[in-house]
Formats: C-alpha cells, structure tokens, sequence
C-alpha cells in the first residue's frame, strides 16, 4: 500500500455530510484528491436528541455506506452510546460502558481499518478505536489529528486514560499549536501543523446579510459562554449580535438585540462574518485554554477576513486584530469592544491552505515548519 495515496480512513465524531465544517471536514477532501477515503462517524444514538447533535438530518441516512462528494462514508448509530458520567465513584461503569462499544464496531469499520494505508484518527472521543486500529492493522499508519487537549473539551476519564495508553501506537501526533506539546503522552511523535483556510475566502463575493447598522457575529457552539451576550448586547444596544450555531447554551438569549440563529452550513456564514464589524470568541472563563490563541477556528477565519475580533484575555495574545476581556467582567467587555468597532477591518492574516495542511499532515519530514521546536 502507498502510504501517501491511500486508502484513507477518518475516525471522526463529525459526520462528513453534515452542514458544520471542521478541519476533518476539509482535510478529508484533500485526502479524496489523493486516492480512496473512507469516513467513519460514530458515538450517535438517542441520547444525541438531548444535545441537539447537528448529525440528526442524518438519522435516516445512518449504518448504511454513502458515497458524498467522493468519500465513503458511515454514521454508526446505536440505540445508546456511552458518554462522560462526570462521577468518579462510576467511573469503572464509565469504562465498562466504553469497551463494550469498542468490541460492538460495525463490520465496515473493522473492514475499513484493514484495508487502510494510513487512518486518522481525531482527538477525543475516537481515541477509543487506536488500539482496535493498531490490533487489525499493524501494517497502517496511524496519525493522531489533535484540535484540542483532552481535558479541555471534558473528555470521559476513560478516554484520557486510553490515550495515554495508546498513543505509544500511533506513528504521528500532529498538533495545530506548541502549546499543546506538553499535553502529549507520546512526544517523539509529535509535529506541528496549523489548521489551514481556504484562500477562496477572500474572494467569496455573497452580498451582506445585514441590515442597516452596526453588526457583531458569532459563529459555533464551543465552550459557548451566553454570559457575553448578555452584557454587551445590554452595552451596545445599537449593535445587532448574530449567533450562528451556538448549541444549547445560546438557545435562552433573548435580549431585542440578539439574533440567535440555526447551524447552517460553512459557506452561509461567510458573508455573516466578512460583513461584521467585529467578531465574537465567547469561550467560557473556567475551560479557554491558551492554545486556543493558535486554534481556534473562528478566531483564524476573522483574522484572515481582516474583522477585528472579541475574545477573552488569553487566547487574544499578540495577534493583530484581537481585543481581550475578563469573561463575566462588564467593563471589560464593554471596552474591549469599543476598541474592535474603533479598529475596524484591517488587511488581514496569512495562513496555510487545507492541501498545504494535508501534504504536513502526511509527510512532516519534508517541511521544515513542522518541527516542535525549530531553533533545535
């Protein structure tokens, strides 16, 4: 098998046909240029009702094999899955719970791994499925796709456990900031690659979705602080503030000013950002980690727009264009978007595309910007 035209394998809680974009999303498709990729969603059951899981368009569509856009594709979907149980008195029923899933995978993905050159695996919940990988597919490359600290996104004690049981396994470990290499329980195998954009954002010509006035968005559900809103859109109440896909936590905003909107799909928010006159990070004080200043999607799509942005203290660092708060602090709040509508847009950052991202991704050795530690 070549290693570098596959075939492919995603392990993902994303489903590659679903209308929300993330770096599995576009890395995928990079892949499908390549040679034969396969994408295996899981962890979908009735308890994804509760959580508003956007895979639920998909209900009907689930265990069965679809070609979209190219990619095989597969939702697993079991009448229950197992989840983070939050109560360390229960955490040998969490873990029981976890290896009977693993030992219940569905016939394709134990085919899928096997017939695999190189599998990708994302970081939390599919952490779970690197030792089925490594045991049916020795021969398979198996490369580590982290986006955020385990701990960060509240992963089960069960999966950060596997992880670091497992990670001697995988033959690459890529991390889309250096801030997360402390983090990793298998350093050797760790490189750096940044999440990509696509350059076509600067040319999306979509007319604006706005009205008259002043404008504000948020887009995503991450670690979604409702809190902010609360205070600005009381701050500014000249300011329209438009949340985009923010889940459950922004389903009680109601303030006259706020504009809570559905999930919709990747190149529908586009216009809803190059129009802002600012942008909106609204992460939650207690769980913002500072890697989040390098990998933070919407923060990276506002800079690369050139729209000032709003977030919390730590994941503005030094980068142009970002205006710090104390979440839950008023003034500061208050003053850190007085100083994004005064900035207004600007140039815009640089970064790499999704090819760039996927040729790292899969040959580290040959670029030099890969190394955890450049200067040696």
């Amino acid at each position: 098998m070549d290693d570098m035209s596959g075939p492919f394998l995603v392990i993902s809680r994303h489903d590659f046909r679903s209308p929300r974009k993330a770096n599995m999303h576009f890395i995928t498709e990079c892949l499908a240029e390549r040679g034969t990729t396969r994408f295996f969603s899981f962890g979908f059951s009735h308890l994804s009702r509760l959580k508003r899981d956007p895979r639920m368009t998909l209900w009907d569509r689930a265990n069965v094999v679809e070609t979209f856009n190219g990619v095989e594709t597969y939702l697993w979907r079991t009448p229950l899955h197992p989840v983070n149980l939050r109560r360390p008195a229960l955490q040998g029923v969490e873990a029981a719970l976890f290896r009977a899933y693993v030992r219940l995978a569905p016939q394709v993905l134990k085919d899928w791994i096997r017939a695999s050159s190189t599998i990708l695996v994302e970081s939390g919940f599919p952490v779970i499925f690197i030792r089925l990988c490594a045991t049916l597919n020795p021969r398979a490359r198996i490369i580590y796709i982290a986006s955020d600290g385990l701990r960060t996104i509240d992963c089960a004690e069960f999966i950060v456990r596997e992880f670091d049981q497992t990670a001697h396994l995988l033959h690459g470990l890529r991390l889309p900031s250096r801030r997360l290499y402390d983090e990793m329980p298998n350093p050797g195998a760790a490189y750096v690659v940044p999440h990509g954009l696509d350059p076509g954002l600067r040319t999306n010509a979509a007319p604006s979705p706005y009205g008259p006035g002043r404008h504000a968005v948020s887009v995503g559900s991450m670690l979604f602080d409702p809190s902010f809103f609360q205070i600005a859109a009381a701050a500014f109440p000249d300011v329209t503030f438009h949340v985009i896909g923010g889940g459950q936590a922004a389903a009680g905003l109601a303030a006259p000013n706020v504009r809570v909107l559905d999930e919709m799909r990747f190149a529908d928010t586009v216009p809803y950002i190059r129009h802002a006159d600012f942008g909106i990070a609204p992460y939650t004080a207690d769980k913002v980690a500072p890697y989040l200043v390098d990998t933070s999607m919407k923060l990276m799509q506002y800079g690369f727009l050139g729209v000032p942005a709003v977030c919390p203290d730590v994941v503005a660092g030094d980068r142009p264009g970002r205006f710090g708060y104390r979440p839950g602090d008023g003034s500061s709040i208050t003053a850190a978007v007085e100083r994004a509508l005064a900035f207004g847009h600007f140039e815009g950052s640089e970064a790499l595309g999704w090819r760039e991202v996927t040729d790292r991704i899969l040959s580290p050795e040959k670029f030099a910007d890969t190394a955890v530690f450049p200067d040696g």
